[in-house]
């Protein structure tokens, strides 16, 4: 059930939010969280157990990772309980995401030798990645006393299971929401208002964007190595850049805008990444809840950059090669991780992570990150190494072929009219009105602006979502 879906528009969503606002105060939670096992459990079937093994396991351990009075043994006796409820963690999402892609390569190297290997087969529960880490997020917050444990099992799959964010984020840390939890909510007409803007700017980006510009960048990934040319390779890459952007960043604001509708106020995910002048401010505007939650539980635990050079580059290393196999069992993921690990390291050896005052090499700069981002989002892509490698080839070297019949098939003109929007919209200069609905410009004309961008935005899409086919968000694979 995808947020962009006739099921959820118009029966489950108002059926919530009805619920939500009739039901005691003290009874919010047990509506959300119902309906968010129903929402996880129509998508998911049968994993949904798994979600719920999950959850009764860290809020159990939960209550015994609180610091307390203690006595001898009892401090170490916690450290074990937290190595092991991570390490369960940890092993849910290793068996079900990567047991297949490692069988996969043991097969290749018996084949290599004559021999067989069996490969296992697993369905890939929905969300896994995103749960995981809001298990390994409650457990170490409350083993550092930085909040305490629910003793409410409805208020912890509330936070775990909340429909908006469970399935692809964001990712809330433990510490975020604690204090939310056990709220008793009361403006709930004003959480609507201001949540419903937001949820109906995501639907645009996503539905009017990103499903627009879907088809024609998988004709030209699709495109076979002795038919790609300079100009299917730059536009599947510069599509692709844009379909993401407008996909990710949509289902965002939509998730943001939904939990508002029901009383909470998500963290947020992206802040114009495509206008960042460096690579490692990239990475403080894109996805920004994961970068928050790795520094937070991997990079500052290694050392951070407090143990001298070397060991802040091997740092980063890890994290991005963490960060790219979290997106994906696949080769083309780790490189994608190596390869903005190895653009951070550099940018901090060089003393390039600071961007230019002067406009013209800020210009300049934005423009060389941008490029690279593009680059890299091709590995993100592209089936295997070697289809990303050939497309990259072609990139560089210019050629007169043009288009091949499929592609020119793809490529219409309401398309190309969405990819022009889209660029003027992300390339356009920071502080120019075009964050989240225009909120950054406090006018009238501005205002205007917004209420006309949504009303048209909103209709629009509900008529494409009337008319299309299921098309889930791109990160739901993750």
């Amino acid at each position: 059930m995808s947020f962009a879906s006739p099921l959820f528009l118009w029966y489950f969503l108002p059926a919530v939010l009805a619920v939500v606002l009739v039901a005691p105060r003290s009874g919010r939670n047990v509506v959300i969280a119902v309906a968010s096992l129903v929402f996880y459990a129509s998508g998911a079937g049968g994993t949904t157990l798994l979600l719920l093994a999950c959850i009764a396991v860290n809020f159990l351990a939960g209550r015994r990772l609180e610091p307390g009075a203690e006595w001898p043994g009892q401090r170490e006796r916690r450290r074990w309980l937290l190595v092991g409820v991570v390490a369960f963690n940890l092993t849910i999402l290793l068996v079900w995401k990567y047991a297949g892609f490692a069988t996969e390569q043991l097969a290749v190297l018996a084949r290599w030798f004559g021999g067989d290997y069996p490969v296992l087969q697993l369905a890939l529960p929905i969300g896994i990645s995103f749960y995981t880490f809001h298990h390994i997020s409650y457990v170490v917050d409350i083993y550092r006393g930085e909040r305490p444990a629910l003793r409410d099992p409805v208020s912890f799959i509330t936070y775990i299971a909340m429909f908006p964010q469970l399935v692809a984020g964001p990712i809330v840390r433990y510490r975020e929401i604690a204090d939310q939890l056990p709220q008793r909510r009361t403006h709930r007409l004003d959480d609507i208002a201001a949540g419903f803007p937001r949820f109906a700017w995501g639907l645009t980006k996503k539905v009017v964007i990103a499903d627009t510009l879907a088809p024609m960048v998988d004709a030209c990934f699709a495109t076979p190595a002795h038919d790609m040319t300079f100009a299917i390779a730059w536009l599947g890459a510069i599509g692709y850049t844009m379909q993401l952007y407008f996909d990710f960043s949509g289902y965002s604001d939509m998730a943001i805008g939904l939990g508002r509708m029901l009383g909470f106020r998500l963290p947020e995910n992206f802040a114009r990444p495509y206008s960042s002048v460096t690579i490692t401010e990239f990475w403080r505007r894109w996805h920004m809840s994961l970068s928050r939650w790795f520094r937070d539980y991997v990079y500052i635990p290694l050392g951070g950059n407090r143990l001298g050079t070397a060991k802040t580059y091997r740092n980063l290393t890890i994290i991005f090669v963490l960060t790219g196999f979290w997106h994906g069992a696949a080769w083309t993921y780790l490189v994608w991780g190596l390869f903005h690990g190895s653009l951070l390291v550099l940018e901090r050896r060089f003393g390039w992570s600071t961007a230019p005052s002067d406009w013209r090499f800020r210009l300049g700069r934005r423009a060389l990150t941008m490029l690279l981002v593009v680059v890299g989002w091709v590995f993100f892509r592209a089936p295997d190494l070697g289809s990303a490698l050939g497309m990259l080839g072609h990139m560089l070297v210019p050629d007169l072929a043009g288009l091949t019949d499929i592609v020119s098939a793809s490529v219409t003109h309401q398309r190309l009219f969405f990819l022009l929007v889209a660029l003027i919209v992300v390339l356009l200069p920071a502080g120019s009105g075009t964050g989240p609905f225009l909120e950054a410009v406090r006018t009238r004309e501005a205002y205007a602006v917004r209420a006309a961008v949504l009303t048209a935005g909103l209709g629009y899409s509900g008529l494409l979502v009337a008319t299309g086919t299921f098309s889930p968000f791109l990160y739901y694979q993750f």
